[in-house]
């Protein structure tokens, strides 16, 4: 079983901007993109604890199994 991101659909469904997540959440563009495009091969639990919160969802909005 592998976990999909679906972090740009969940940016794209908030309405916000990349610029404003990178800022709110303290992480560059890059690391933001590669989480984005799943290119990610360890997956910072405190990152993703601020994006759910920044993007107001639970962590299941984001992984799914695939």
């Amino acid at each position: 079983m592998t976990i999909k991101i679906k972090l740009a659909d969940m940016i794209t469904v908030s309405g916000k901007s990349k610029n404003a997540v990178c800022y709110a959440c303290q992480m560059q563009r890059t690391q933001l993109n590669n989480y984005c495009n799943n290119k990610v091969s360890r997956v910072d639990l405190a990152i993703l604890a601020k994006l759910c919160e920044y993007l107001e969802c639970n962590i299941s909005d984001i992984l799914t199994p695939e």
